[in-house]
């Protein structure tokens, strides 16, 4: 069957010296469904799916708890999906995890309008993204996230990547999902670890963003702590309303100033220089916001007072507070040295989100080394006598 193109209007020649603008504009807007059951979880994902052939990228963890029950649920759907199952781990986070990704793929019967399935955490979520998003130049993609930290802030949004010996997420794109469903009760079967690093994730929503939320944390932590689903759904739901507000400003990233990278200004190098392994996200930037609140204190921007009662909720929740709690020697010079690669990505400027009330941050792009080492030093990471430069 042939069909008729036809310009309404006829493009005319352009004037010799004339400046050519190519434009291009992008919205984009998917469901976030919070629900306590696989079966209504997996109800979400095959209304999404529709008539597409679906792929599922999960880790051997996840594969272990829920595969076979995702496998027959998708059967019974009339799909037959293709499965790749990955080390569980953010070493799996890595370019030549998306290669072999794409391959399979390539491999497969699985074209430009089916759905990719990320099944997993943070790791599988971002890598899962990223793959579908080189994929045919981007196919369209679902999280199921397993993990509180997927489901409060790695599957939210459209940052996708894969980490790189020189820095986390360096190699990445903006690839929005086409629904993310949160199954709360994934979180029983999780470890304690990985249910405190979710928690990190929405501590430092509540910082930035939200009073409120701040307040529900507190009053609920040892609910949290214990798996209580009516908790954990509040959780999950007010994290996912206040990240998308924030993001809805700014999707792509033109502006460098961003609050959500609390924490994270220590908190990836510190990732990197530890090999991606020992520590996970969550306590990383849980570390990372304590360094970046000692900064902001003894700039005179935050008060002692708040500075306590972050470190003391973050304690409550088990997360690390100071080097001695963590699962991993950190060399404070080397963390310096790997801050100078994040400079690189944000556009020669390296940005500190500074708390200053509950709710309220400013950003600053001039703070110097010897702030940081001493924010560092204050938390008993060790580091040489001067600075690096």
């Amino acid at each position: 069957m042939s069909h008729a193109f036809h310009v309404a209007d006829a493009i005319p020649l352009p004037d010799p010296s004339a400046l050519i603008t190519g434009r291009a504009a992008r919205e984009d807007a998917y469901p976030i469904a919070v629900c306590r059951t696989f079966e209504a979880t997996m109800t979400r994902v095959v209304e999404w799916v529709e008539a597409s052939q679906v792929a599922v990228l999960t880790d051997d963890v996840v594969d272990a708890l829920f595969g076979a029950t995702l496998v027959r649920a998708l059967r019974d759907a009339g799909k037959e999906p293709l499965v790749r199952v990955l080390p569980a781990g953010e070493r799996s986070k890595s370019l030549e995890e998306a290669v072999t990704a794409w391959n399979w793929l390539a491999d497969s019967d699985i074209a430009r309008r089916d759905v990719l399935i990320a099944f997993g955490g943070g790791v599988v979520a971002d890598l899962g993204g990223w793959v579908a998003s080189g994929y045919m130049r981007g196919i369209p993609y679902v999280n199921v996230p397993t993990t509180l930290l997927a489901q409060v802030d790695g599957a939210l949004g459209g940052k996708v990547a894969a980490n790189h010996p020189a820095a986390k997420n360096l190699l990445g794109a903006f690839h929005s999902p086409l629904g993310v469903a949160a199954n709360v009760g994934f979180l029983r079967t999780i470890s304690g670890r990985h249910l405190r690093a979710g928690l990190a994730e929405s501590i430092k929503k509540a910082v930035i963003a939200s009073p409120a939320y701040w307040r529900f944390i507190v009053d609920h932590a040892e609910a949290l702590l214990a798996r209580d689903l009516d908790a954990l759904e509040c959780l999950v739901r007010s994290a996912a309303a206040i990240k998308t507000a924030l993001i809805e400003r700014d999707p792509y990233e033109r502006d460098l100033r961003r609050p959500l990278n609390f924490g994270h200004t220590i908190g990836h190098p510190l990732e990197t220089v530890t090999g991606y392994g020992p520590l996970l996200h969550g306590e990383a930037v849980a570390f990372g916001m304590v360094v970046e609140s000692r900064i902001a204190a003894a700039r005179g921007l935050l008060d002692e007072g708040t500075l306590g009662e972050l470190i003391a909720l973050l304690r409550r929740c088990r997360l690390p507070t100071s080097a001695t709690d963590l699962l991993a020697d950190v060399d404070g010079d080397a963390v310096i040295r790997a801050m100078e690669k994040v400079r690189q990505i944000r556009a020669g400027s390296l940005r500190f989100v500074l708390p200053v009330a509950i709710g309220e941050t400013v950003i600053a792009d001039d703070v110097e080394e010897a702030e940081v080492r001493e924010a560092l030093a204050a938390c008993g990471v060790s580091l040489a006598l001067t600075e690096s430069r």
